[in-house]
């Protein structure tokens, strides 16, 4: 089974009076690359994050983002009383040394860099934390894998309805084929039997075998037919595998067009281009549904 890469997953845990809540959001990548957002408290967490999520996933733009719900003011920040009463002491003896007046507002102190610096856990609470989310971590991954697995069955039934329809275009340019030729050589027969009917010559038959013989080869499709066949093989075997298949289905798409292509221009037939026309849209269907897949 393949799996999207596009998918979304949430998770939620509590301790020590904080609600943590993890929210991840995949989109499409031909690369695997992270995006994570942690409050300060959590900012240590960052790898073990990224490891966690590149163990789980390995396609896509993952968007990681951890927030606090609830937590009290102890838990978020620290206030340096100490620097702050010394700025206090400070400011009261420069208004009483030039002789001002007036209250310190402690609010504005507080805007001060440093007054106010972010609450580190001591080691035994930051692997407590640790441990909860990462917990909570992989609980919105693995709700987002199962998001990315049900996108991919559709994903997987367009893909099969569009093989369907190459094959079909398939089996029509295989049995268009076979009589290309001698169409060709009655029609060429005729032009030149008209063309020389008034100056009472006749053709020579083998000069008009060879001239079929040429265009026969000039315009032979077999290896084309035969490798796009196999391109659309091995494709369907690639989806049946599933795991991680988004690079190589794109790598086998582009080769199918690319033998589409040449069938196009070497068939000299207007039911073979009209069935070759159609292959390619379903072609360009498929590369487009490709990008989505992991």
């Amino acid at each position: 089974m393949i799996n999207s890469m596009t998918g979304y997953g949430e998770a939620q845990g509590q301790f020590n009076g904080a609600s943590y809540a993890v929210e991840i959001k995949t989109v499409n990548n031909r690369y695997f690359k992270t995006i994570i957002r942690l409050p300060e408290l959590a900012a240590f967490l960052e790898e073990d994050i990224d490891k966690l999520l590149r163990k789980n996933l390995s396609r896509g733009t993952v968007n990681y983002v951890l927030r606090f719900k609830d937590a009290s003011a102890s838990t978020l920040f620290d206030i340096d009383e100490a620097a702050l009463q010394t700025i206090v002491e400070r400011l009261s003896r420069v208004g009483s040394s030039a002789g001002v007046k007036g209250t310190i507002d402690v609010g504005n102190l507080l805007n001060l860099p440093g007054i106010i610096r972010p609450a580190l856990p001591d080691e035994e609470v930051a692997g407590q934390i640790k441990s909860v989310i990462l917990r909570v971590s992989q609980e919105a991954i693995d709700q987002l894998k199962k998001m990315r697995a049900a996108e991919g069955v559709f994903l997987e039934a367009d893909l099969k309805k569009c093989r369907g329809a190459i094959e079909q275009n398939l089996e029509q340019i295989c049995s268009r084929h076979a009589v290309v030729p001698q169409e060709y050589s009655d029609k060429l027969k005729k032009r030149v039997d008209k063309l020389l009917a008034r100056a009472e010559l006749k053709l020579d038959e083998e000069t008009l075998a060879r001239e079929v013989a040429v265009f026969a080869d000039r315009s032979d499709i077999s290896e084309e037919v035969a490798r796009l066949d196999s391109h659309m093989q091995q494709f369907e075997q690639c989806c049946q595998a599933g795991d991680q298949a988004g690079r190589k289905l794109d790598f086998i798409s582009q080769e199918m067009l690319r033998e589409a292509n040449t069938i196009a221009s070497k068939a000299s037939d207007i039911e073979i281009t009209r069935c070759v026309v159609d292959i390619k849209c379903q072609i360009d269907r498929i590369k487009e549904q490709v990008q989505n897949i992991e």
